[in-house]
């Protein structure tokens, strides 16, 4: 909001960090931001205030990509190079690893491994980890108040101040209302007898 990204104080950690109530945030480098947007706008901004205003921001944008024919979970999927591995021969390079990663993650037994050729232990372990990245979204969309596919819901929006903004809201709802005749407000991963989706509820929204 400030324009700020690399700031020296990035690449160090305080002395003392390891005695906050959650080191991995690093508080005292999320205050120094806090500390200069209050300078900037000379308004005592909190870092409690810094993730609210974020919400603010991440939901609007979220929901003027829904306006404009985004914002839905096919959007979101990333290139499978980021996930990898994409050529069989990328596969054969680091065989020892990608063969563990079948057997102690996907479950595939050592003799059914050896007689998969190599293009069908790819395919294996492209569909697992795009399994595992569909799971993350289905967290990730019910944490923020979304739909299974991705839309921020009215009942969202209003929550985080966006109450007053009807066309918006009209327009989350009929996108939610179009992508629900389609059957896309659905989970995306596929869940094992010993697992559960974010919910049991499918429109857990209307509960707000």
């Amino acid at each position: 909001m400030v324009g700020l990204c690399k700031l020296p104080w990035n690449d160090t950690v305080p002395l003392n960090n390891s005695k906050e109530k959650e080191p991995a945030k690093i508080p005292e480098h999320v205050q120094n931001y806090a500390d200069i947007l209050s300078g900037v706008i000379g308004k005592d901004v909190s870092k409690q205030d810094l993730i609210d205003m974020s919400e603010k921001v991440y939901n609007w944008q979220r929901a003027l990509n829904v306006f404009k024919g985004k914002g839905r979970r096919k959007h979101d999927i990333p290139p499978f190079r980021s996930m990898g591995p994409v050529t069989e021969l990328e596969y054969v390079s680091r065989k020892d690893r990608y063969d563990k990663h079948l057997r102690d993650l996907v479950g595939i037994a050592e003799a059914d491994l050896k007689a998969m050729k190599v293009a069908d232990r790819l395919k294996a372990i492209r569909e697992y980890r795009l399994d595992q990245y569909q799971k993350l979204a289905d967290a990730v969309y019910f944490r923020r108040g979304w739909t299974q596919n991705g839309v921020p819901t009215p009942q969202k929006m209003r929550s985080i101040g966006f109450g007053d903004e009807k066309e918006m809201l009209e327009m989350l709802q009929k996108a939610i209302d179009e992508d629900e005749k389609s059957k896309l407000n659905v989970w995306g991963g596929r869940y094992g007898k010993d697992e559960q989706p974010p919910s049991p509820d499918r429109r857990y929204w209307e509960k707000w």
